[in-house]
């Protein structure tokens, strides 16, 4: 992995404003890809060791420049841990604009990858989970950077 892509994976602070600030102008924004009640896979599960079958609060996006995928994510919280956080109600904001203002965040290691996840239809390059905490409530957070991030950045012959 370069220096370059390990910036940018190994970073533990908003993802959202690290691509904001890269995006020079770009117009940012958050499409919902998919959102509501489901089972976690079985990997995502035992990442949050939860039981299987057990229901949890799914959301998936993409995170746009200039409504161009640059990276799409895969959140999931078990809804017994959501103690009224209505994380169903930030329609386009990300997820990070919400988590990063949590006093009492705690964020656990980051797992990379290079494995596209089921839920990315997209080519990519690099991708990485982390567990967060907060007040109680476990949240897994996947995201998986996409080739058109790279392009703008590094240019298409990287």
């Amino acid at each position: 992995m370069s220096v370059f892509w390990w910036r940018w994976v190994a970073s533990t602070d908003s993802l959202t404003a690290r691509l904001i600030n890269a995006g020079k102008g770009r117009r940012f924004r958050v499409r919902v890809l998919r959102q509501g009640v489901g089972y976690p896979s079985v990997d995502e599960a035992r990442a949050l060791a939860l039981p299987l079958r057990r229901y949890a609060w799914l959301r998936e996006v993409a995170l746009c420049l200039d409504d161009i995928p640059w990276v799409v994510a895969r959140s999931v919280a078990p809804l017994d841990q959501l103690h009224g956080q209505r994380l169903d109600r930030l329609g386009d904001r990300s997820l990070g604009s919400w988590l990063f203002q949590q006093a009492d965040l705690r964020r656990g290691p980051i797992e990379v990858t290079r494995h596209a996840p089921r839920f990315v239809a997209a080519s990519g390059l690099w991708g990485r989970r982390s567990c967060f905490s907060h007040t109680g409530m476990s949240l897994l957070v996947q995201e998986y950077f996409l080739t058109a991030m790279a392009d703008a950045l590094e240019g298409p012959s990287r």
